[in-house]
């Protein structure tokens, strides 16, 4: 038989293996295998149904997704075929279940898919019929009539189907026959029917053997022994009012309560009346233990609270025994069906997480997958599930309990770094029981906004002659991606220039620390060489790709004052009369380094107060004030001849000149500027003084030599028309370019007041208009000039700092004023 029944067990694997069928519908697959098949044996080609390739199997991590108790199948990590793995018992995992049908997930990634896999487990005939007890004793009265039932106990057979379809014979017996009844499709009963009297004298006993077969191929069967005892006298057995008692019960039934109330009569009198009810021996053991019947009232009560999820129905034997001396037994079967009530809340469980989500992740992601249950059935295990907050995330049901938590609406990880999602699910019974499932979703960052400068445009101003490696101002530019993604480095764009400085690039001046956007001096800085600089910073992130984004630093040098006046030579350009000691005449640019000047000129005796002598010339390379030039007399003690204009520069005679004044006259001139500390220059002017003819000739041995003019008492006249049309030539001039510069600096001041500055902001430019004799000065090398004419009639225009405050007027003519005293604070 072991023989036959394995090429059997392998002929059923053959055919079954072929038959399987994929059922794709809805993403479910169906296999079918029988009960305990070997190890390894292959229930079906799984990678190849769901279209994997061989060779990707273990690339795609096709796997099954263990639920509760560990599968007895696997995937073959080679073939991606389902396979065996361990023991499968249809009578372990189902019970009396049909058909028993294993419900599997099979997860595959790359992309990320779910299948879902019912794997039937069909039977095969491995369990014989089994009695409850092996012997069953039964007493029978003499008196018993004929056919008179004795009920038994039927067999019972794990298997299904027809494997469990039982025939029952008893052997040969001419006092009895089996009465075999079927009550329904899954309930059989069996009697013993008493055909001929019984006689005690004749046999006190008789044993039969009832033999159980099932229907399975080959066939299997059980016996039970009856041990048959023939009574005497107390001939008649309590009898129920019906044989078959059905009870419905709520599993939520308290202990304790009574379901039933049993009764059953007996026609006999006296002792032999008395019934006593009990469970028969055939009731199992859990049965006890859930219920108890009163001995005397016949009352059937709950022990223990039911549980429908455990059990839905159960069958109890109860047997009513009369007190004769021979007591005789009446039997009923009590049917009790468990109702379902809503006890048992869903449960949820993530198979698969899916995190973080990139916040470019395209809508559809499949973030989880989540398996929902209810213990209930009905309406009572019919769960619904629903996600909160309802966005950026919602749920999708892909089978009957599983569901896919996808992305609904795209995110934003500098708005939102992580989101705390809980799942919620709610089944249909009433009052509905509710499970929660919270699930932790941070979002991963990509390289999506560029670095942005706190200002677009930013004003500093610095000293000249500021120490090489000194800071000059900070940049800062924000990215609100984070690690590399907002790691911003600083560098100059290599396409900047400095205004004023030909063609060298800005890099030749200033450098951008990296990491922490300081701009630094690379050399010091040069008002007179360099007066704006203008570049560009770029911040630029570590992305992949990177972004970046552009500020504007516009850098102001301010002026200071380092460069003492410089003295310059005469109109005419000559040498002559004009020298510096005994030598010859001197270079231009030996004028101007020179901090002392020797000069010379001729007046005549009788010269009335007022007459204009000479005029010193100078300029200063600084700018505003540090470049307003003043001049000074030092005169000997007492009453000098001659003064100067603070100013103008002119020496003129500060009364009538006498022959007691000698015949030469020394004067040391001071020119000092306006800065702070002062710097200054001295000229030595020496004026010979003769006889209006001797005057007149020097003058004009002078103008001969040197091409200058000089000033006499006998060409007073013509001087004096000369120097009245160059008065008026230089104030049209100077109105001129005043109202140009006005023009200038009202555009400028339009331009970049809005423009925030990191140290401070540079103030409008400041007009000084000087005496009507006075010299001018403006340090602007692109635009310095000198106005001089001859004649005491001139107005002159300084230039000073963008930080100093607006004038308050010009200073009257020949007035010393300190700088207070000019401007207008």
């Amino acid at each position: 038989p072991a023989p036959t029944m394995g090429v059997c067990v392998r002929s059923a694997v053959r055919v079954l293996v072929l038959q399987a069928a994929w059922a794709l519908v809805g993403g479910q697959v169906r296999y079918s295998v029988p009960e305990e098949a070997k190890s390894g044996t292959v229930v079906g080609r799984l990678a190849q149904d769901l279209g994997v390739e061989a060779g990707e199997v273990e690339a795609r991590r096709l796997r099954l997704v263990p639920k509760g108790r560990p599968a007895s199948v696997e995937v073959s990590g080679a073939s991606g075929a389902l396979v065996v793995s361990s023991r499968l018992d249809r009578e372990e995992l189902c019970g009396k279940s049909a058909p028993c049908v294993l419900r599997l997930e099979v997860l595959v990634e790359r992309p990320l898919r779910v299948f879902h896999v019912e794997l039937e487990v069909t039977d095969i005939n491995d369990n014989a019929p089994r009695f409850p007890v092996p012997r069953k004793n039964l007493t029978v009265a003499e008196s018993s009539l004929l056919g008179s039932r004795f009920p038994l106990e039927g067999a019972s057979d794990a298997d299904i189907g027809a494997n469990a379809q039982l025939s029952y014979t008893l052997s040969p017996s001419e006092h009895f026959v089996l009465e075999v009844k079927s009550k329904d499709e899954k309930k059989t009963s069996v009697a013993l029917v008493l055909m001929k009297a019984v006689d005690r004298e004749a046999m006190v006993e008789h044993r039969l053997v009832l033999t159980a077969s099932d229907r399975g191929r080959p066939s299997l069967s059980g016996t039970m022994e009856l041990l048959v005892s023939v009574l005497d006298a107390n001939d008649n057995a309590p009898e129920f009012n019906q044989s078959v008692y059905k009870v419905l019960l709520p599993e939520n039934t308290p202990p304790g309560k009574v379901i039933l109330q049993l009764t059953a009569t007996d026609k006999d009198e006296g002792i032999n009346q008395q019934v006593s009810y009990a469970f028969s021996d055939t009731t199992a053991a859990r049965v006890k233990d859930l219920f108890r019947i009163d001995p005397n009232s016949g009352e059937v009560s709950t022990v223990e609270k039911l549980d429908f999820e455990d059990v839905e129905s159960y069958d109890l034997e109860i047997e009513a025994k009369d007190s004769g001396a021979l007591p005789l037994l009446g039997h009923c079967s009590v049917e009790v069906e468990v109702l379902d009530v809503n006890d048992n809340a869903p449960e949820v469980w993530v198979t698969s997480l899916s995190v973080p989500v990139a916040e470019d992740a395209p809508l559809g992601t499949v973030v989880a997958l989540l398996s929902v249950s209810d213990r209930d059935s009905g309406s009572n295990g019919r769960v619904r599930c629903t996600v909160w907050p309802s966005s950026p995330f919602g749920l999708v049901s892909t089978f009957e309990g599983s569901y896919s938590l996808v992305l609904r609406e795209a995110l934003d990880r500098e708005r939102v770094s992580e989101y705390e999602v809980e799942v919620r699910a709610e089944d249909g019974g009433a009052p509905p029981l509710r499970a929660r499932r919270a699930l932790r979703v941070p979002v991963s960052d990509v390289n999506d906004n560029a670095p942005a400068f706190a200002q677009a445009v930013y004003t500093v101003l610095a000293r000249e002659n500021n120490a090489a490696g000194a800071e000059l101002a900070r940049v800062w530019a924000r990215d609100p991606d984070e690690a590399g993604n907002g790691r911003v480095s600083y560098s100059l764009w290599e396409g900047a220039s400095a205004s004023g400085s030909g063609s060298r690039s800005a890099s030749s001046y200033v450098s951008v620390d990296a990491e922490s956007g300081r701009v630094w001096a690379l050399q010091p800085l040069d008002y007179e060489e360099l007066q704006v600089l203008q570049f560009e910073v770029r911040a630029v992130d570590a992305g992949e790709p990177s972004l970046s984004g552009n500020a504007t630093v516009q850098l102001f040098v301010v002026d200071e004052n380092d460069n003492a006046p410089s003295l310059l030579p005469p109109a005419g350009g000559g040498a002559g009369p004009w020298a510096v000691g005994a030598a010859g005449s001197p270079s231009l640019s030996e004028l101007s380094s020179s901090s002392e000047w020797s000069l010379w000129a001729w007046a005549s005796w009788g010269s009335p107060a007022g007459q204009v002598v000479a005029k010193i010339r100078a300029v200063d390379a600084d700018s505003g004030y540090n470049a307003w030039l003043r001049y000074e007399l030092q005169e000997a003690r007492g009453k000098g001849a001659f003064r100067v204009g603070l100013y103008s520069g002119e020496v003129s005679t500060a009364r009538a000149l006498e022959e007691a004044d000698g015949p030469r006259q020394t004067l040391l001139i001071v020119v000092r500027d306006h800065g702070e500390p002062a710097r200054s220059a001295t000229a030595t002017l020496s004026v010979s003084l003769g006889e209006g003819a001797e005057a007149a000739l020097a003058a004009g041995v002078g103008a001969a030599s040197s091409g200058s003019v000089l000033r006499s008492s006998n060409v007073e006249g013509g001087a004096s028309v000369s120097a009245t049309t160059n008065v008026w030539l230089v104030v049209a001039i100077c109105a001129v370019s005043s109202v140009f510069l006005l023009a200038v600096v009202l555009y400028g001041a339009s331009r970049w007041s809005p423009r925030a500055s990191v140290l401070s902001g540079p103030g409008p430019t400041t007009l000084v208009c000087a005496s009507e004799v006075g010299s001018w000065s403006y340090s602007q090398r692109q635009s310095r000039s000198v106005c001089v004419a001859e004649g005491a009639g001139k107005s002159d225009l300084m230039v000073f700092s963008p930080n100093f405050p607006p004038p308050g007027g010009c200073a009257p003519k020949e007035t010393p004023q300190d700088a207070a005293a000019l401007l207008d604070t």
